[in-house]
């Protein structure tokens, strides 16, 4: 199995495993709105601990993937801003990986 194709995988499991759990938090909170998902996420110290995180993994995404993207001339790179926020980091840091490593492919040949 080639990395790239590891790499898809993950971005599967990453919006699978996230969501499962954010579905599960709008089927049976008393008040399932987007507002109340950032509280409930932020109403303790681990929680915001992951929070913490998080954002620091996504500001380093951002600063590592989109001029690498702009460089490797990578279509839709774009895209990825918004489904980190819609969907997860999760998912868009795996699936730049395997975009990228699709578009390296394709230069080395």
């Amino acid at each position: 199995m080639k990395q790239k194709h590891i790499f898809l995988a993950l971005a599967i499991i990453g919006v699978c495993y996230t969501w499962y759990y954010n579905i599960q938090y709008f089927q049976t909170a008393e008040n399932p709105s987007l507002a109340n998902f950032f509280e409930v996420a932020q109403s303790n110290f681990p929680g915001k601990s992951f929070g913490a995180d998080l954002t620091v993994v996504v500001i380093a995404f951002f600063v590592f993937y989109i001029p690498d993207a702009i460089k490797l001339k990578i279509k839709f790179w774009w895209i990825l801003i918004p489904l980190t926020f819609l969907i997860a980091v999760a998912f868009t840091f795996p699936l730049y990986l395997y975009l990228r490593a699709t578009k390296l492919e394709k230069l080395n040949t």
